[in-house]
């Protein structure tokens, strides 16, 4: 694990922790709460180098902003960067689980590593995370993750991510049931398509195709899903706890 750690002090409006922050909409949600005053911890998976440029840009801007590294799939160092962040910024009051992988491949095409991979990042890390940050979050924080509109209309050759996304919307509800008595909130936005490196193999036609069925007609950019994760954030969503909030133009 490693991190580029700055010199200021924390914010008073608390720290969050977006998890595959490095680019694409995890960027986006890490500028969107830091530009709600809260200190930030940008975690990156492998592209180390990405999230230290946002912390940077974050620091310039006059936010509060860290870089961590950590493989999500494994506890122990989850453990390790959620003390980092704490050791840093203190109480964490928002939680972004937006670490995620697509991998495409008919039921006859997926093998056990594919499978366990998947469900790994985009399941398995959801309850690690979580678990590891619970002891630093008291009444009045937030957790936010991020599933996904095929969650309710798999296609085919996704059907795996599909399921795992439709995972992340039932750990959602459950776990908003289990720690409200806490005052802690639990949500999950599902984003369309949207404009980021995970939907670059979207050709011109079939691009057109999902415009055309949308009722806004475009797909989403990160920041239309952080914007949406920023309020379930905040202050402003306090009475919202288990719901999964679809943004995706009206398309489902």
């Amino acid at each position: 694990m490693a991190s580029q750690t700055p010199s200021s002090t924390g914010s008073p409006a608390g720290a969050a922790l977006v998890t595959g922050a490095s680019g694409g909409i995890g960027s986006a949600i890490a500028r969107s709460l830091a530009g709600k005053g809260l200190s930030v911890a940008v975690h990156a998976n492998g592209n180390l180098k990405a999230a230290q440029a946002l912390a940077a840009e974050i620091r310039d801007d006059g936010g509060e902003a860290l870089a961590v590294q950590a493989d999500v799939t494994d506890a122990a160092a989850v453990d390790a960067m959620v003390a980092q962040v704490v050791d840093r910024f203190g109480a964490i009051r928002v939680l972004v689980n937006n670490a995620g992988i697509s991998t495409s491949a008919p039921v006859g095409g997926m093998d056990a590593d594919m499978i366990d991979r998947e469900l790994a990042v985009n399941v398995k890390s959801v309850v690690l995370v979580t678990q590891a940050c619970l002891p630093h979050m008291a009444a009045g924080a937030a957790v936010v993750n991020l599933s996904s509109n095929l969650a309710y209309t798999p296609l085919p050759g996704m059907t795996l991510y599909c399921a795992a996304k439709a995972a992340v919307a039932c750990l959602t509800q459950g776990f908003a049931r289990e720690l409200g008595g806490r005052g802690i909130r639990v949500n999950a936005v599902a984003p369309g398509a949207t404009r980021t490196a995970m939907t670059a193999w979207i050709d011109d036609a079939t691009l057109a195709a999902i415009c055309g069925q949308t009722p806004l007609g475009r797909i989403g950019e990160p920041m239309d899903v952080a914007g949406a994760v920023a309020f379930l954030a905040s202050p402003e969503a306090s009475w919202i706890t288990g719901r999964t909030l679809v943004i995706d133009g009206g398309l489902a």
